[in-house]
């Protein structure tokens, strides 16, 4: 069971914590890396990512040679290709099966360069370096990143409700569905996450708040009220709840207990922005827009147009009044001071959602990094459970079918039938299996559209296979998170209806949750907003199956997620970002293959020759297209590496390319073409291209300091 609270209405799926941090110019921590090898020492500085296809990554970086007994480092570059390993909880990415495709030293010495290149050769395949994938993304280049064509997300607003008073709302998939509640005389409605029974006897309605407080109402659609006393049998259903650590009720005291809200049952998409009172409203600084400050949701007032603006489930809304009609709003043709926001305003977090913005790129950067797994063949399991025989139906627009009457998506395609549990591809000859990991599947898989109630699945790929282990991984559109034109929105926006008979499955659901972002948890999931004493409580299992946020067994409401409303100071989204990371495991579908992998022969003797870090040596050495090493020195200029040590360049020099000091000793042959093209192809000078590298390098590692701020509980995010 997982719980909302009255004081929380943003409930952990990904937790929370604080807001990104720029501006600072902190040096990254674990970079420069070293590793001793028998020649002596070699330092690799941070990678400057190229291409990132699937989990294949293209990299160069700048390296230093210093062999025993030398009187100094040999400065060079080196080009690779990785196995991209990310664990998205921890926010890590581990180059593994690195292979060197191109090297660049110094010409001064022909055969000492064809040494060093045959020594990286030979020792770089066995290193394992982890990088913050916060500093990986600001690496990659927006343009290069396959975004997914925006006809594939519907824009259609849902209901939206406006209510000047504190408030929730009850989601239900449709009409109420009935079933005798097991053990009870009671009847459940099965088609909600809530609690909601029916006394057959009074044909009273209950929703449960926590394990002491019911509403009550005489209809389901009608008026709620908080209920004096309910009957022994109700009271003996309520959820009982999770047992929370002492950290995760950290600053609770700081809230003042509201009155109940008033409950909202919806049976169509809905979303609920509720205030306390009337709407009160405070400037944005060097903007011409208001914020609506006593609501959790993203209301947004221009000056100049005098149209309000929401932000839901990352699409924007506007409307001449709050009553609506309400109408899709592109990125693109939001006024121009929504980019003008400062990021530490409270309203900085809507800046993912605003093109062109550093927050909004660096969303969809992340919306392209997947998460990955080794899948050991021999011990990948999966039974799947129809609701009576199985069911197909068509899939729209395609030759394929899918079954209906199960929790777990299976398709057939001609007579092959391919299932996904927990982001690993299956296969059998059968619907009722037995099923095996898939080592491949049909490219037509990925013509599944958005329309689809699986069209999640097209998220989950399939990298490489040997006979014992399939290399495996998903992109965040597996778990809701698609990018749209230039920026990223939750949910396809497309209505799924579940499927209801002997059993209940739900689908994926876009609206009726007040699904939120942020750069660091992700997307969150609450009431709208409420205030009290109270605390909603979510069954998981038995009746509830899970579904309503993303692949089942995976993702839906965690533990209560306390926060206050915006009150013109930095209040807001309470809890524990602590907690999140101790449930973050819970969070990755792929942890137990992920340490099952740690823990063979292999992967110990890759962990004995993991580089370090090397201590306190700048981190501001970077490779050019060309191979050329440069640093950046205490006054923000240039300077490059030459027989000579380090020289000071102008930008004019930079532009020209080789130096004449440095030379190809290591030469590519005739069948292997570069990896990035040369410089005189691109239109940006070596001083763009440095500059350029030095600022993403910066956001990255201000990205991560953020991030691991955020870890030790030491910041709040601002609301």
């Amino acid at each position: 069971m997982r719980k909302l609270n009255y004081m929380t209405t943003a409930v952990v799926l990904g937790l929370f914590c604080s807001a990104p941090v720029f501006g600072q110019d902190q040096p990254a921590d674990g970079w420069p890396k070293e590793i001793t090898v028998p020649q002596g020492k070699v330092t690799i500085y941070q990678p400057q990512s190229e291409t990132l296809e699937g989990n294949k990554l293209e990299a160069r970086a700048a390296i230093a040679v210093e062999e025993t007994g030398s009187d100094g480092p040999i400065f060079g570059a080196l080009w690779f290709t990785a196995r991209l390993n990310t664990d998205r909880a921890e926010r890590t990415a581990t180059l593994a099966d690195l292979a060197v495709t191109r090297t660049r030293f110094p010409a001064r010495d022909e055969n000492k360069a064809e040494q060093l290149k045959t020594l990286l050769e030979s020792e770089i395949p066995n290193w394992d370096i982890v990088i913050s994938m916060d500093r990986l993304l600001t690496t990659l280049d927006l343009r290069e990143q396959q975004i997914e064509a925006a006809s594939k997300i519907s824009t259609e607003p849902p209901v939206i409700m406006f209510v000047a008073e504190p408030a929730v709302l009850i989601t239900l998939d449709g009409e109420a569905r009935l079933q005798k509640a097991e053990g009870s005389d009671l009847m459940r409605v099965v088609n909600t996450p809530f609690t909601v029974l029916l006394d057959s006897k009074s044909r009273t309605y209950y929703l449960n708040a926590d394990t002491e407080t019911w509403y009550t109402a005489d209809d389901i659609g009608g008026d709620w009220t908080v209920a004096a006393e309910v009957p022994a049998e109700v009271a003996a259903m309520a959820p009982q709840p999770e047992e929370l650590d002492p950290e995760d009720l950290e600053g609770e005291q700081d809230f003042e207990p509201g009155p109940p809200p008033r409950v909202f049952v919806a049976t169509e998409p809905t979303e609920l922005i509720s205030s306390t009172g009337e709407p009160e409203y405070t400037p944005i600084s060097q903007t011409d827009l208001l914020y609506m400050s006593n609501t959790d949701s993203d209301v947004l007032l221009h000056l100049n147009n005098q149209q309000h603006y929401v932000l839901l489930a990352g699409r924007w809304f506007a409307a001449n009044s709050l009553d609506g009609p309400w109408r899709y709003i592109s990125g693109e043709d939001l006024p121009e001071d929504f980019a003008k926001i400062p990021e530490d305003n409270a309203m900085g977090t809507v800046l993912y959602a605003v093109p062109g913005t550093a927050l909004a790129e660096e969303a969809v950067l992340d919306a392209q990094i997947p998460q990955t797994a080794v899948i050991e063949r021999a011990k990948a399991t999966l039974d799947v459970e129809y609701d009576g025989d199985p069911e197909f139906e068509e899939i729209a627009d395609t030759t394929m079918t899918y079954a209906v009457n199960t929790a777990t998506p299976v398709i057939n395609v001609e007579t092959i039938y391919y299932a996904v549990d927990e982001a690993v591809w299956f296969v059998a000859t059968s619907p009722a299996g037995p099923w095996a990991v898939a080592t491949s599947v049909p490219d037509v898989i990925y013509t599944i559209p958005a329309t689809s109630p699986i069209y999640h699945v097209t998220y989950v790929h399939i990298y490489d296979a040997t006979p014992e282990v399939v290399y495996v991984g998903y992109l965040p559109g597996y778990t809701g998170t698609y990018v749209y034109n230039t920026t990223i929105v939750y949910g396809t926006g497309y209505y799924y209806p579940g499927w209801y008979r002997h059993r209940y499955y739900p689908r994926y659901s876009t609206w009726g949750f007040h699904v939120r972002y942020n750069p660091w948890g992700g997307w969150s999931f609450g009431l709208s907003y409420s205030t009290g004493p109270f605390t909603f409580y979510i069954g998981r299992g038995g009746w509830y199956r899970g579904g309503w946020w993303g692949p089942g067994r995976y993702r839906g409401y965690r533990r209560g997620y306390r926060h206050g409303y915006r009150s013109g100071r930095r209040a807001g989204y309470r809890a524990g970002y602590r907690a999140g990371q101790r449930n973050a495991n819970k969070r990755n579908m792929y942890a137990s293959q992920r340490n099952q992998a740690r823990s063979t022969p292999q992967s110990q003797a890759r962990n004995q020759a993991r580089p370090s870090a090397a201590g306190n040596r700048a981190n501001n050495v970077f490779a050019d297209s060309n191979g050329n090493v440069h640093r950046r020195n205490d006054q923000g200029g240039w300077e490059q590496r030459t027989q000579s040590g380090w020289q000071g360049t102008s930008a004019q020099q930079a532009q020209q390319g080789p130096a004449s000091t440095q030379g190809q000793s290591s030469q590519r042959p005739a069948n292997q073409p570069s990896s990035r093209p040369s410089s005189s192809g691109s239109n940006r000078s070596t001083s763009q291209q440095l500059n350029n590298s030095y600022n993403k390098r910066q956001q990255g590692n201000q990205r991560a300091n953020s991030y691991n701020r955020s870890r030790g509980g030491g910041a709040r995010r601002r609301r």
